[in-house]
C-alpha cells in the first residue's frame, strides 16, 4: 500500500502551530477575517465538531484487521448495486472537479484502497462502493457534463430515488470556476427527489482567496435562496493539502449516524 500524506492524520495537523492548524481543519473559518466587517457567518459555523468527534470519525476512515475498508464493487445499473445494508453517502460532480482525489484523500489511512484518479476527465463510467466496515458505504459516482456517459442520467437518476439507505449525497463544485450550469441540473435533480445534500467546494489550494471567497459568499447564497434540501454550511477542501479533509469525514460519520453527539468546540 501506498503511505499516507503528511497531514491526513490528525496527530499530524496538531502538531502544527493554531493558525495553521485552524486553516487545515476549518478552512472556511481562516477565510472569515478576509471578509468585510457584519458578514454573516453564521452558516460557517453550523458544523462544527470538538477535537473527540474529529477523532472518533478519523477512527473510522483509519483501516486495520479488524475493521477493513474495501472497494466492494462498481455498477453500471441498480441491479448490479450491492445490497443497501449499511447507511451510505454519495458524491456527485462535474467530471474533473476532483471527485476521485477527494475520495482518496478521505481513504487516506486506508492505504490499501484503490481508489482510480484518472487524468482523462469523464472516466469515471460506473457507480463504485467502497464499504467502510461495518459502518458505512461510501460511493463514487460518475462525473457529469463533458464526456458523461450517455445513460448518466438514467443511472443517477434511478440512485438517486431507489437508494433507500442513501443519508446524503456530496455535490462537488470545483473552488476555482464555481457554481456551473451543470452543477444547476445536478441540484434540480436532488431539490426534485427531495434528496438532503450538501455542496463542497474543491480544489481550494488552487483558487486565489478573492476568487475563493467569492465563489463562497455567492455558494452560500445561492444555497440560501434557491434550495431547500442542501445544508447551509458549505465545506471547502484541498486534497492535495487535505485541508477541510478531517472535518468532512467528522460530517460524512455524523450523517451515516456513526457519531451520535457531535459535541461543539
Amino acid at each position: 500500500g501506498r503511505a499516507s500524506a503528511p497531514l491526513a492524520a490528525l496527530s499530524q495537523v496538531l502538531r502544527l502551530e493554531r493558525s495553521r492548524r485552524t486553516g487545515i481543519v476549518f478552512p472556511l473559518q481562516k477565510l472569515e477575517r478576509y471578509l468585510a466587517p457584519g458578514t454573516d457567518t453564521a452558516r460557517f459555523r453550523l458544523f462544527q465538531p470538538g477535537l473527540a468527534a474529529l477523532q472518533r470519525a478519523e477512527a473510522l476512515f483509519r483501516s486495520d484487521r479488524g475493521h477493513p475498508i474495501d472497494y466492494v464493487s462498481s455498477a453500471v445499473r441498480m441491479d448490479h448495486a450491492p445490497p443497501p445494508a449499511l447507511p451510505e453517502v454519495c458524491f456527485i460532480g462535474r467530471s474533473n472537479v476532483g471527485k476521485s482525489s477527494l475520495i482518496r484523500a478521505l481513504f487516506s489511512l486506508a492505504p490499501d484502497v484503490e481508489v482510480k484518479v484518472s487524468k482523462t476527465p469523464g472516466h469515471t463510467k460506473k457507480m463504485n462502493f467502497f464499504k467502510v466496515g461495518k459502518y458505512f458505504t461510501l460511493v463514487d459516482m460518475p462525473g457529469y457534463g463533458y464526456r458523461a456517459p450517455q445513460d448518466f442520467v438514467e443511472m443517477v437518476e434511478a440512485y438517486l430515488q431507489e437508494r433507500r439507505n442513501l443519508k446524503r449525497t456530496f455535490l462537488l463544485i470545483d473552488g476555482v470556476v464555481g457554481l456551473q450550469k451543470t452543477d444547476n441540473i445536478a441540484v434540480e435533480m436532488l431539490e426534485e427527489f427531495g434528496i438532503p445534500y450538501v455542496m463542497v467546494l474543491t480544489k481550494i489550494d488552487r483558487a486565489s482567496r478573492g476568487v475563493l471567497l467569492k465563489n463562497v459568499l455567492e455558494i452560500q447564497e445561492f444555497v440560501k435562496e434557491n434550495t431547500q434540501g442542501c445544508f447551509p454550511q458549505l465545506f471547502v477542501v484541498s486534497s492535495v493539502e487535505f485541508s477541510g479533509v478531517h472535518l468532512l469525514r467528522c460530517f460524512v460519520a455524523h450523517v451515516t449516524g456513526n457519531l451520535p453527539a457531535v459535541e461543539a468546540s
